[in-house]
Order: C-alpha cells, then sequence, then structure tokens
C-alpha cells in the first residue's frame, strides 16, 4: 500500500513525550491535531513510570512512534527500541542519535564537507587550557545538550570554569567563536519544506533581535538540505550564523519547535502521516534558488 494510501486511513501513532515537553505546543497540538483528523494517539511519558518493556516496544502496534524528548533522557532509547523491531521512526533513530551526540554530529557534518567551526572533546573543561590562544574565544557546552543548556562564551583560558565546578556532566565539546551580528539564524525542515528565522542569540541576551520569519537564500537553503541528507532526517533545525568567512553551521536538532512557521501544526502532523506511511527515504529539500539576501544575520557558535 502506497503512502498516500495509509495517510487517508486512521493511523495509531505512538509518541514519546518526556516531563519537559508535556505541556509544549510542539508537539502537543500535533497530537490533538492528529486525535482530530481520527487518528489514535498514544503518549508515553518515559522516565514517568514503570513500564513493561515486552509490551510497550511492540512491532505492529503503532504505524510509528515519533519522539519529542530532551537529549539526555531515556525516550531515544525506548524509540531505539522500537525501530529494533522493526517499526517506522520519526524521526529514523538512528538519525537522532547522530545530531544528539554533539560530538558525532560534529564528526558527520565535517565528514560531509558541511561548514562547521573546529570541533575540541573534553571530560573537563579546564583541559581546553590546552588549547592556543589563537582558538580563544570558546563556545563550550554539553556533547549531549539541548535548548541551550549549560553554553558558555569563554573569552580566554583564565575564564574556563574552576575544576568541579562545570554544570554539565559527560562529554563537553568547545567551538572557536565565529564572530557574528549578535542573531541566530534557524532554518527549519519540515519534510522537505524550509523556513528560515532569525532570533536572538543565547551568547548575545542583551540583543535587540526579535524573532521573526526572513527569506532564505539559495546558498543556505542549500547547506539546510545537505544537513537533512548526511544525517537522514526529515523533520530537524540548522542553527545557522554568518561569520566573515560565510554561513556556518553551529547546530542541527531533531524535532524541534518550528517557530514561526506557517501553520506549523498542521504542517508538522501530514509530514508525521506521510512520514508514518511511506517509505523511510528522507524528503530532503531540492536546491533553491536564491529568494532575497540574508547575509548580515547572526547568530551563536
Amino acid at each position: 500500500m502506497s503512502g498516500i494510501s495509509r495517510m487517508m486511513q486512521h493511523m495509531r501513532l505512538c509518541f514519546l513525550v518526556e516531563e519537559q515537553y508535556r505541556y509544549d505546543g510542539m508537539p502537543v497540538d500535533v497530537i490533538r491535531q492528529l486525535t482530530a483528523w481520527g487518528h489514535r494517539v498514544d503518549v508515553l511519558r518515559p522516565g514517568g513510570s514503570l513500564m513493561t518493556l515486552s509490551e510497550t516496544v511492540r512491532a505492529g502496534r503503532h504505524d510509528a512512534w515519533v519522539l519529542k524528548t530532551v537529549s539526555g533522557g531515556p525516550g531515544l532509547t525506548l524509540l531505539e527500541g522500537a525501530a529494533a523491531v522493526g517499526l517506522t521512526t520519526v524521526n529514523d533513530a538512528r538519525a537522532i542519535r547522530g545530531v544528539r551526540d554533539k560530538a558525532l554530529a560534529a564528526v558527520i557534518a565535517e565528514s560531509r564537507g558541511l561548514p562547521v567551526p573546529p570541533t575540541y572533546a573534553a571530560m573537563r573543561a579546564e583541559d581546553f587550557a590546552e588549547l592556543p590562544a589563537s582558538a580563544y574565544p570558546l563556545v563550550v557546552k554539553p556533547a549531549d545538550g539541548s535548548s541551550g543548556r549549560a553554553v558558555r562564551l569563554v573569552p580566554d583560558p583564565e575564564r574556563l570554569p574552576a575544576p568541579g565546578t562545570s554544570e554539565a556532566g559527560g562529554m563537553l565539546i568547545a567551538q572557536p567563536y565565529v564572530p557574528n551580528a549578535g542573531v541566530d539564524l534557524k532554518v527549519y525542515c519540515v519534510d522537505g519544506e524550509l523556513y528560515a528565522t532569525e532570533r536572538r542569540s543565547p551568547l548575545h541576551p542583551d540583543h535587540p533581535a526579535r524573532e521573526r520569519q526572513v527569506p532564505l537564500t539559495g546558498e543556505v537553503a542549500d547547506i539546510a538540505a545537505e544537513v537533512g541528507a548526511a544525517f537522514g532526517l526529515d523533520l530537524y533545525g540548522v542553527d545557522i550564523v554568518f561569520g566573515p568567512d560565510g554561513p556556518v553551521v553551529v547546530d542541527v536538532n531533531d524535532f524541534p519547535s518550528f517557530r514561526q512557521v506557517p501553520d506549523a501544526v498542521a504542517r508538522v502532523a501530514r509530514a508525521v502521516l506521510r512520514l508514518a506511511g511511506a517509505d523511510r527515504t528522507p524528503a530532503v529539500p531540492p536546491p533553491a534558488a536564491p529568494v532575497a539576501a540574508a547575509r548580515g544575520l547572526g547568530g551563536r557558535a
């Protein structure tokens, strides 16, 4: 049966939603939209209660599993379990693992020729003091971070967190700061359709930027499309800053907020249905012709 035919039928979906996103519009509003269209949506809250794995992860119970959880939470393990027994996952579970581990993501991105900063990894923030002064300022963040958690702009080695005072546990990554105008360009991909927004960078909280949709250039569209192809993602966001040498990819997120995307709830809901009923070939956006110049928009590194 084709993906289009299956979309016309009522489907049964399982959403993994952790406590942090329990009342968040993305995915709560998407779940409501799918339910309003007549589809059955079961919601599991990983970490919130006892689960019998043999019953929770059972091949054939759902047309697809959808993940909206924090990077370090148990949801991804459950999604990978669903994928292991042959269930469809949105996004592909292997793709999600590839972007949630920021160290792994940096390796994948660089291997595909994407414009990314040099990336260093360490278990202790003080180890970054071994880098030459020319590498500073540094952006230091947890390798499993999300939502801007524990991201620091470190001007010089003397300003690195003291031993034992780092907020993050586990591996850290550091990248040289890319000088920019103080706002991020966030490109969202909804099953092959691209939308760009600008917003204040968390590294520049005093910048007067307001969040708004902006035109997308062909150059940035090509980069965002290549990110989807490199990681195998269908629903994702790409953070891009404009440095002295052009656009630089500084982060990739699976199932982001899709803020400022027109009719985002319905678009994402339709994408989930298509992906639940279609083959697993990512709907990579085609190269786009320039729409309007977007240089001068910037953001964090």
